[in-house]
């Protein structure tokens, strides 16, 4: 058995496809197909089962995927570890992160980084919080940032990252615009935009109403907080987000904040891993810089210290008070 069979019969398993699993490893499909063969004969049974249009794996072939995932996993933490003899002058560190972080959060994050360790090819991979932290157990992923999670085998939590609060964002011909502040039982009176099963800021949304009692009526899913804000802008509801996600809306009026009387949201952006893995140095950079954008600030991270030597909290959108 040799690494390369291991390697393709991962890629035909994960494309269910010997023609693209091929392409992508750029082998003629013939010798792909040869160490398929090779290693069904020297495991002494069938890995696939060929169908008309596609591969599927076969009850064995579930089997040795599992380990054969594990082996390429302890090869790339080798390798990964060698690279970080190398003072972090190469190497490669993919994280993935929940919407709200990846794209409002992130990327000052992610440059910082790139200037203290341009050796370092960095990959971002987005999605909601649930497929992130499946990722994350998967080892998809070496680092998985998500705004909300339940501690389970295969994940651990390295820190809590930065905090974040979600805000009751109302457009500005809304009649709650003008208020500031409003009864909890006053949500009922229009409709709540709710993001999709899975994302961590709906979970902590309908955690934090079900443990304050507060009742409302859902409206439309939508699987971005960018298509809520259009959506709360055009006047088809109400919505809890962030306020990384909202602060420019805020800032000049295209949306307005409101509270619920006795009642305020906040979280932390939590950084993932596999406990099964050794967390590798370029891992270890990024979360002493995501613990460095906590302490000092979002601001702090692409030039030096304020004048006056004091630490100060990046500046938040104003809420009505």
């Amino acid at each position: 058995m040799t690494l390369r069979q291991v390697e393709v019969f991962l890629a035909v398993a994960g494309a269910r496809s010997f023609r693209r699993a091929a392409e992508a490893l750029h082998l003629s499909q013939p010798a792909l197909s040869q160490h398929v063969r090779e290693l069904e004969g020297e495991l002494g049974t069938r890995l696939f089962d060929r169908l008309a249009r596609r591969v599927a794996l076969t009850d064995a072939g579930h089997v040795f995927a599992e380990h054969a995932t594990r082996l390429t996993t302890t090869l790339a933490d080798a390798r990964q570890a060698i690279r970080d003899l190398m003072g972090l002058e190469r190497g490669a560190l993919t994280i993935g992160a929940s919407t709200t972080p990846g794209i409002y959060v992130l990327p000052q994050i992610l440059g910082a980084f790139r200037q203290r360790y341009p050796g370092i090819a960095l990959t971002l991979k987005l999605g909601n919080s649930e497929g992130i932290e499946r990722m994350v157990r998967a080892s998809e992923l070496d680092l998985g940032l998500v705004g909300g999670h339940e501690r389970c085998p295969g994940r651990a939590c390295l820190a809590a990252g930065l905090p974040d609060e979600l805000v009751l964002v109302v457009a500005p011909t809304h009649p709650w615009a003008g208020r500031r502040e409003i009864p909890p039982a006053r949500l009922e009176d229009d409709v709540l935009l709710m993001r999709e099963v899975g994302s961590a800021t709906r979970q902590v949304t309908e955690r934090a109403l079900r443990d304050a009692g507060v009742a409302y009526r859902p409206g439309l899913v939508l699987e971005h907080p960018e298509a809520i804000k259009q959506a709360v802008i055009a006047g088809l509801g109400v919505a809890f987000l962030s306020v990384h996600v909202v602060r420019g809306e805020m800032a000049t009026g295209v949306l307005h904040a409101v509270r619920l009387r006795g009642l305020r949201i906040r979280r932390h952006f939590h950084l993932l891993h596999h406990e099964g893995r050794i967390l590798s140095a370029s891992a270890r950079a990024f979360r002493d810089l995501l613990g460095t954008a906590r302490t000092q600030g979002l601001g702090r991270l692409g030039g030096g210290p304020p004048s006056d030597g004091a630490s100060r909290p990046p500046a938040q959108p104003k809420v009505r008070q």
